[in-house]
């Protein structure tokens, strides 16, 4: 099993509601941007794309979907201990995740109706599913006695600025990571149904092509912008966007090794798979991808890892903050070598097979 530390109780806001988590690098963020500037976007390059996907979003495959059977109607008092406090971590982080999507979205379809009505619908559209998310997951929290307080979410959490061609990139990647990590843990439970211990991970398959429908409309929002994909600056820019997100994953899912480990998952190895989907996934609107069979690199990434679950112990401890900081400093600055070393593996040239990936 993979290194991990013990799931916190739950805190609470008020009875019944769940204090949300304290904000880090590796919590879910909130974000804005320049609406502006995502207004005046020229889409012309591949607007019959972006139309056939908002056509697609329009038909909302996933309408009847997300409806509580009455597999849902029963205690779920038998989950308990570090099951239990780590799903619903999972619950929270997921919800807070798709939260994050609707306001993002729904900001962007608001500030851009009158100047982009059809960037300003396809935002719409991917408001309703994140939405419709986030309030399924919630409703799985309250079988567990909590929910969060979206309301207060939204007027207390810290809103992160991102220009627009970093939103296309970020918001990209995470759907498409959102997309594997949700199929491979649906596909493994199919198998393995005796794991499956609550409904709603019977509902992953569907879910998850909700997100890949958002990925392909921001693939086509990003292939419409040449500034994004054919010049030196986007390839570095990508080359950074793959290895945070692949970062983040990695410390993310080792950290919560238990919950996946309560579903018969071993995190190393699902952390694997769904890094090497998701870079061969970016083949299709990157320019380039980064070299995940090198020998290097998940070594190094599972070493952060290890290096994270050091610092997250001393963040825990009762030191003065003084001795925190440098007790601290020099993983930090082992993290950063890696990843470092990391970024400066040679990527792969994705346009070069494009038209074998498309």
């Amino acid at each position: 099993m993979a290194k991990s530390l013990q799931t916190p109780a739950p805190e609470l806001q008020k009875p019944g509601v769940k204090a949300p988590v304290q904000e880090t690098l590796l919590t879910p963020r909130f974000y804005t941007t320049d609406f502006d500037a995502v207004a005046q976007l020229d889409i012309s390059a591949d607007e019959a794309q972006l139309r056939a996907i908002v056509d697609e979003l329009r038909a909302d495959y996933n309408r009847h979907h997300f409806v509580r059977d009455s597999e849902f109607q029963q205690s779920w008092d038998m989950i308990d201990g570090e099951t239990r406090r780590a799903f619903i971590d999972f619950l929270e982080r997921s919800c807070t995740s798709e939260f994050s999507g609707f306001l993002l979205f729904k900001e962007l379809s608001r500030k851009l109706k009158q100047r982009n009505p059809l960037l300003a619908e396809a935002f719409n559209f991917m408001a309703r599913d994140e939405a419709r998310h986030a309030g399924f997951l919630n409703k799985a929290m309250a079988d567990f006695n909590l929910s969060l307080d979206l309301g207060y979410l939204t007027k207390n959490r810290t809103y992160t600025f991102f220009p627009p061609e970093w939103i296309i990139y970020a918001v990209y990647l995470s759907e498409k990571i959102g997309y594997w990590r949700y199929i491979i843990m649906f596909r493994h439970l199919e198998k393995h149904p005796e794991l499956k211990f609550y409904p709603l991970f019977g509902y992953f398959e569907s879910w998850c092509q909700d997100e890949n429908r958002h990925g392909d409309f921001f693939k086509a929002l990003l292939r419409s912008q040449p500034q994004l994909w054919n010049n030196w600056k986007a390839r570095l820019w990508v080359r950074f966007f793959l290895l945070s997100v692949f970062a983040t994953h990695t410390l993310t899912v080792l950290e919560r090794a238990s919950f996946y480990h309560s579903i018969g998952i071993n995190a190393y190895q699902y952390n694997i798979q769904v890094i090497e989907k998701t870079n061969e996934t970016a083949a299709r609107a990157f320019p380039v991808i980064l070299n995940t069979d090198h020998p290097e690199f998940f070594r190094r990434l599972e070493e952060c890892s290890d290096i994270n679950l050091k610092l997250t112990t001393i963040n825990i401890s009762n030191s003065p903050k003084i001795v925190k900081f440098f007790q601290k400093l020099p993983l930090i600055l082992s993290i950063i070598g890696h990843l470092l070393r990391l970024y400066f593996i040679k990527p792969i040239d994705a346009e070069v097979s494009r038209q074998a990936v498309c």
